[in-house]
């Protein structure tokens, strides 16, 4: 049996002040799962349908359908066959936490905010979604971005980290993005994990920091109700305007541009990093020539010994 939330995590005020900018939202927190985003991928799946369904309302019962999935086999929480009402999961503790590439990602009940929103998404282009949404949440959790102390910065792709002097960056949370076609809609699932609290994590390459070490005494419902808004907003627009008004938000924060990095990629295992083109893709400077990477991770070589 699932256990009982234990943090107050104000539902109803948060499904008020958000559902008003998507209709249909609901807002769920649950006390353990696999992953968030986990969950909501494949309820999105099982309410694929046919592929000609189209959305239905919370509660509200379908003709039948043509196609494999008859109308008997509803999906859980009243969904039927095409739905793609949109859904704020959140988890208190995550069995399973995913990252980008198959990574685990380390969450502990109490000292982290792990969530994902799932919602029908048709942008004229997805290049850029995790820079935009990263910029969204740094600057709702770190307005001023001051130099002269700590900030928080991003990382290509999918990183926020925090920023102190010459010190390496250390890792604040992070953006995992998929998708799901449901009929003839295509489903976004954004997931974020932010570190709250200190905690234990091992394998961690990028180092660990968490939230309050900006804001001591901060909990994951508060940290919660501080990005929720921005976060649908970004969303919102990204679909209407694309990456372009978010580029200047996260050249902002660049916390790899000038940096010396090693990459993922075979072809170009280090350069040093130059900033992002128009659609978010890493510019990278190898030799005399500036290689443009779309997919991989990078992180900052560590500097030699002296």
């Amino acid at each position: 049996m699932q256990d009982a939330v234990s943090l107050q995590w104000n539902t109803e005020s948060l499904w008020s002040e958000l559902s008003a900018l998507l209709p249909g939202l609901s807002v769920e927190v649950v006390a353990r799962c696999e992953s968030t985003n986990t969950v909501l991928v494949d309820r999105a799946r099982r309410s694929g349908g046919s592929t000609d369904s189209g959305p239905s309302k919370p509660g509200e019962l379908e003709p039948p359908i043509s196609g494999p999935i008859p109308l008997a086999d509803a999906t859980p929480l009243g969904r039927r066959a095409g739905d793609t009402q949109p859904c704020l999961l959140v988890a208190e503790d995550q069995t399973r936490g995913r990252g980008r590439w198959g990574r685990n990602w380390q969450s502990s009940v109490g000292a982290s905010l792990t969530c994902s929103l799932a919602l029908p998404f048709s942008p004229p282009d997805w290049s850029g979604l995790s820079l935009a949404i990263g910029a969204a949440l740094a600057d709702a959790l770190d307005p001023d971005g001051r130099r002269d102390a700590p900030w928080i910065g991003l990382k290509w792709p999918n990183d926020l980290m925090r920023v102190e002097g010459d010190a390496p960056p250390r890792k604040l949370g992070g953006i995992l993005i998929e998708s799901v076609p449901v009929g003839l809609r295509r489903m976004a699932v954004i997931g974020i994990g932010l570190n709250i609290a200190p905690q234990t994590v091992v394998d961690l390459s990028n180092g660990f920091a968490c939230l309050q070490e900006f804001e001591p005494g901060i909990d994951a419902p508060h940290a919660l109700q501080r990005i929720a808004r921005p976060w649908i907003e970004a969303v919102l627009q990204f679909q209407r305007e694309g990456f372009a008004p978010f580029k200047p938000r996260f050249e902002r924060r660049d916390c790899l541009a000038g940096h010396n990095v090693v990459t993922t990629l075979d072809d170009a295992p280090a350069g040093i990093a130059a900033g992002i083109d128009d659609g978010g893709a890493l510019l990278l400077r190898v030799g005399t020539a500036l290689r443009t990477v779309g997919v991989g991770d990078v992180r900052v070589r560590p500097e030699p010994s002296s």
